[in-house]
């Protein structure tokens, strides 16, 4: 029994081949046997609320009042946040904020000032 390759756009391991494709159930990608990935995967690319691309150092400003759990504080509309480090995980931003200290943020939430 021969094993496929995990997709590359979601890990999914449920893939399978289709005449001279590879095929995602999951998330419907669809890649070419010949354009296998050696070894490297795919960097992911990430997008601020409104499509700016966002890269690791960028300044971005909050666009809606997030609550923070385990504390009453609020990082409030129009905060900045300055030197962003970008991650794989459910929220993309890792930061730290004047009066709130570390904390993580997602894409969907900021947008690139």
């Amino acid at each position: 029994m021969s094993t496929f390759p995990p997709c590359p756009q979601c890990r999914s391991e449920f893939t399978y081949e289709d005449a001279d494709l590879f095929v995602c159930p999951e998330c419907a990608h669809e890649w070419s046997v010949q354009a296998q990935p050696s070894g490297e995967p795919e960097s992911r690319v990430y997008r601020d609320s409104v499509g700016n691309l966002l890269h690791d150092g960028d300044t971005v400003t909050v666009i809606k009042d997030l609550k923070l759990k385990g504390s009453a504080g609020v990082v409030k509309v129009g905060t900045k946040v300055k030197n962003i480090r970008l991650v794989d995980g459910d929220h993309d931003i890792d930061c730290k904020i004047d009066g709130f200290g570390a904390m993580s943020l997602k894409t969907e939430f900021v947008k690139k000032a």
